[in-house]
């Protein structure tokens, strides 16, 4: 992987960690049930992403 690859695989990884971790912030301030499970499935989502990413790096 060529450093310029490097770093796009540095920054996603930021992205989807600073998505997940907002995701998880607002799942603590909503109530309604429906919806929190919702914004939880991006969470999840946005880890597992994060993980596809992260594992480039091996």
């Amino acid at each position: 992987m060529t450093s310029k690859e490097l770093l796009y695989v540095e920054d996603a990884l930021g992205h989807e960690q600073y998505f997940q971790t907002k995701c998880n912030e607002v799942i603590t301030t909503i109530g309604d049930a429906e919806l929190k499970n919702t914004v939880q499935e991006l969470a999840t989502k946005h880890q597992q992403i994060f993980n596809s990413f992260y594992s480039l790096l091996n």
